[in-house]
């Protein structure tokens, strides 16, 4: 059976610009939490969120126009990628001091994904495949036995609520597909704004009136999780979801928490340990298994 895509084409072989495209996508990735907790340290959790998605919306604010019959399931998933999974992840990063182990726990919205695939969507995962993210998810197990990382158990609560909130999403947005990707995000910054904006007003009164006297500093991270992120990083995702299936693309996000932890070592030098680079390896490895494996099949099909 030939694996279809988010439209139902039958798929395409991962090529030199597909593998580009994922791995821009984790260094963006990668990178944001970094110029997010520089964001929520300067601004507040709810704020800088309600910040980044307010000028997402007005970006894209040309193409705002849903394609017929499709204005619930957009409004969905605006609220869902947009409002509650910044605002479980902005609540991660005020309450935790570890940017690197919230960027490994971030993962688990990979299987959670995988698994709402495989059950409602009903696609199918190779031997290989399911071997490769088994790996990839044991590296983040072992980046996770670092005894630094327990200490943050609030933290890491929060940020698998956002995985959470992450995986759903990426389930929802193949029902979009056709969408165009402007499209969605302004939808993104629409309803995300609209959530966290009155709690930012009601939690946080007075914070939203320091935005214009931010530091040149925040204010170039908040520019790169708009820009870098949220329409370059997210925008890559939705185009690779229309040339594969979920379980294809899904394991190729994997790279990002190891963008994450060496980023965060850069940045706040936080102890890059041995579980963290023996983690790390593991999980590209599986990352590159499950990419050998996916290319072989499509080409032992013709596809």
């Amino acid at each position: 059976m030939t694996p279809r895509t988010a439209g139902g084409e039958p798929a395409v072989p991962f090529g030199a610009l597909d593998l580009s495209v994922a791995a821009a996508m984790n260094i963006l990735w990668g990178m944001n939490i970094i110029a997010m907790k520089v964001t929520v340290g300067a601004l507040a959790p709810f704020t800088a969120g309600a910040a980044r998605l307010a000028i997402v919306g007005l970006i894209c604010a040309p193409w705002m126009r849903p394609p017929q019959g499709r204005v619930k399931s957009l409004a969905l998933f605006g609220l869902i990628t947009g409002g509650l999974f910044l605002l479980f992840l902005n609540l991660a990063l005020k309450v935790s001091t570890n940017v690197g182990a919230l960027a490994i726990v971030g993962q688990m919205a990979v299987p959670i994904a995988l698994v709402l695939g495989a059950v409602i969507l009903k696609e199918r995962m190779s031997r290989a495949q399911l071997a490769g993210i088994a790996v990839a998810i044991v590296g983040i197990v072992v980046l996770m036995f670092d005894p630094r990382i327990f200490g943050e158990l609030p933290g890491l609560l929060l940020m698998l609520l956002a995985a959470t909130m992450w995986g759903t999403s990426s389930l929802v947005q193949r029902q979009l597909a056709g969408v165009p990707v402007l499209t969605l995000y302004f939808w993104t910054g629409l309803m995300g704004t609209a959530l966290l904006l009155p709690m930012s007003l009601v939690l946080e009164p007075g914070v939203l009136a320091k935005l214009p006297g931010l530091p040149a500093a925040p204010l170039a991270w908040l520019a790169f999780s708009v820009l870098g992120a949220t329409l370059a990083g997210q925008g890559g995702m939705a185009w690779l979801l229309g040339r594969h299936p979920l379980s294809a693309v899904m394991p190729l996000t994997l790279a990002a928490p190891v963008v994450s932890v060496a980023a965060s070592h850069w940045m706040f030098g936080t102890p890059v340990t041995a579980s963290m680079v023996i983690g790390g390896l593991m999980t590209l490895a599986g990352v590159v298994i499950v990419t050998m494996a996916r290319r072989r099949a499509l080409k032992e099909m013709g596809a």
